[in-house]
């Protein structure tokens, strides 16, 4: 029963070491889930990620990208939402990724974003306003 235990627990912290060895890095690529496809890109010492697609992205013509037009500032909603940076400052703490900056072409706000790699190819984000239990959760995977 001992060695039983014991083999239990020496494939748990196998296991758990296995996850904590995955490099902050891993985060940087092109991901997707159901609505959009980002890429992510290292940025001085956090993490950006700007939009490559979205199922809103073209007007009704299915060529010309949408614009920025609900941003708070006037002089930005003439630009492209195709390409736009929209994910800034997410940084890497504590095995997971914290304090980002998501920008949502959709309603012009910024929400707060958080983030783990729950694999190599699995992302699971989450933005919101104030607390992260009143966010929205996003699963990507990674493009190959």
């Amino acid at each position: 029963m001992k060695r039983t235990y014991f083999a239990v627990v020496m494939l748990l912290l196998s296991v758990a070491s296995f996850a904590q060895k995955l490099s902050p890095d891993q985060i940087i690529g092109v991901w997707q889930c159901e609505d959009y496809k980002i890429e992510i890109f290292k940025s001085g010492n956090s993490y950006s990620g700007k939009l490559l697609w979205a199922k809103d992205l073209f007007e009704v013509d299915g060529k010309t990208p949408k614009k920025d037009n609900k941003n708070p500032n006037e002089q930005l909603r003439n630009r492209s939402r195709q390409g736009l940076t929209h994910i800034t400052e997410l940084v890497y703490k504590d095995g997971a990724y914290a304090d980002g900056k998501l920008y949502s072409v959709q309603d012009g706000n910024t929400y707060s974003l958080k983030g783990e790699l729950k694999g190599i190819n699995d992302l699971e984000t989450r933005g919101y306003k104030g607390i992260p239990m009143m966010g929205k959760t996003f699963r990507w995977k990674r493009m190959q």
